[in-house]
Order: structure tokens, then C-alpha cells, then sequence
């Protein structure tokens, strides 16, 4: 049976009593079918993963309490960062979901020329909430600990102004040149820059290029726009990250 692991919002300590979130208790009430004396996983994205027993659970209140951490994630060597244009709502929802799975540790959503979903506002604020629950989601069934970083949606010119040129800079570019095989490994961090549906334009690709980010390519195919970051970040990973090896 797969093992059951679900997010608080509270920091945990062992021997603490959680009031747990009403999405989390809807489910445990709805979905799971839970009872009290339900043993399962509780973690609050710092790191470690706490043994937790379910002691009350009704209509007015779900909790738990916590045992000891029983596993602790290490971050990895490689920082991958992943500034994506922002799809539209299944494509931009599988392709965080994908990107937490490929061991990504920060996200940042773009508006770019081609972006074809326009928000602002309350909207803004009600999408990033529901990306961050996409996020958290991924890490309880992927078994992260550490939940990856997901940064305030950007302006893609008002991005390029903040980039750190110590970090490898990568724009994932089928017309490019140069393979990412041919990239030179990454001393501690790289970032991969995937366009929207459409991909970049010509003024955009000369934009970020003038700031630091090298074009690269993954093959002779275009790749759909929900496709192309989990491509990369799994050829990240076989190259330099999780996937190579010691």
C-alpha cells in the first residue's frame, strides 16, 4: 500500500498536537475515510517527514499527533530553477506537478508577449494560490520533504533585470545551436527559461540573451509547451543532478 503523506501548514515538532487544514481534512473525512488510530506521514515543507496518528476526527475538526521525524531530505548538490511562461490552466497545472517530480527547487511563472492567459489582480492571487496547492500536492505523492520555492509571477523583461549571472543561465531555444549536452556542468545551480504556447519571440530571445541566458537545444523535434520543461529538467538531471550518479 502506497504510503500516505499529507502537508500542514503549521512547523511540526515531535509530540505536537495539528489542527490540520480544511482541504486536508476534507479529504482524510471524504476521500480517504479515515478513522482515529489512522497512522500516516506529516510533513511542513522544511525538510522532515514526521510519523503522525489521527486522534479526533469529525465534522467540526480533523488532528493529529505528531511522532518523531523519520526521514529527512537533504537538499541536492545541483539547484535546478525553472522560469516558465505561464500556460494555460491543465497545461501550466501538469507541468508544475512534473517539474516538483523532477526535483525542481524554484519555480517562477512568467508573463511573456505570447502568454495567452492574462491575470491580475485577485485572479493573480487566486492562480498563485492554487499553483502553491499544485505544488504541495506533487511533493505529498512524489515524497519530497522540501517544498520547491514558487516565486511571484513576473514581466519577463522585469525578470531578466533580476537574474544572477553566477548561476548557469539556460533558454530552452529548438533553433539554438548548441545541444545541452555540450553545456559545461553547472558549479552549484542552473536555471532553464521555457517559453508559453508560441514560445518566445525574436525581440524576446535577443532580450534574454543580452542578460546572460545561453540558448539550447534537447533534439531535432519542437516539443509542446507543457513538454518542454519536463524534458529538460530530466536531461538536466542525467547530465549533472539526482539521475547521474556519483
Amino acid at each position: 500500500m502506497r504510503e500516505q503523506r499529507l502537508f500542514s501548514a503549521d512547523r511540526l515538532t515531535p509530540g505536537q498536537t495539528v489542527v490540520l487544514p480544511d482541504a486536508v481534512a476534507q479529504r482524510i473525512r471524504h476521500v480517504l475515510r479515515w478513522t482515529p488510530g489512522q497512522v500516516f506521514t506529516l510533513f511542513d515543507g522544511s525538510g522532515c517527514d514526521y510519523a503522525a496518528e489521527l486522534i479526533i476526527c469529525n465534522k467540526k475538526t480533523v488532528q493529529a499527533l505528531t511522532g518523531a521525524c523519520i526521514r529527512q531530505e537533504t537538499p541536492p548538490a545541483l539547484k535546478i530553477q525553472l522560469a516558465l511562461g505561464i500556460l494555460r490552466s491543465e497545461r501550466m497545472d501538469f507541468s508544475l506537478q512534473k517539474a516538483v517530480e523532477l526535483g525542481v527547487q524554484t519555480i517562477t511563472p512568467l508573463f511573456t508577449q505570447r502568454t495567452l492567459v492574462q491575470l491580475r489582480g485577485p485572479q493573480l492571487t487566486r492562480r498563485e494560490a492554487h499553483w502553491q496547492g499544485v505544488i504541495r500536492h506533487a511533493c505529498e505523492q512524489s515524497g519530497r520533504s522540501l517544498i520547491p520555492e514558487q516565486q511571484s509571477a513576473q514581466v519577463f523583461g522585469n525578470w531578466l533585470q533580476q537574474l544572477d549571472i553566477s548561476h548557469t543561465l539556460l533558454l530552452l531555444d529548438p533553433q539554438a545551436e548548441q545541444h545541452l549536452a555540450q553545456v559545461s556542468r553547472p558549479a552549484h545551480s542552473v536555471l532553464i527559461m521555457v517559453g508559453p504556447e508560441g514560445g518566445l519571440t525574436a525581440e524576446e530571445r535577443s532580450q534574454a540573451m543580452q542578460y546572460g541566458l545561453t540558448p539550447v537545444r534537447l533534439g531535432p523535434r519542437i516539443l509542446r509547451a507543457e513538454t518542454a520543461p519536463l524534458a529538460a529538467l530530466a536531461a538536466v538531471q542525467t547530465l549533472w543532478g539526482d539521475y547521474a550518479g556519483s
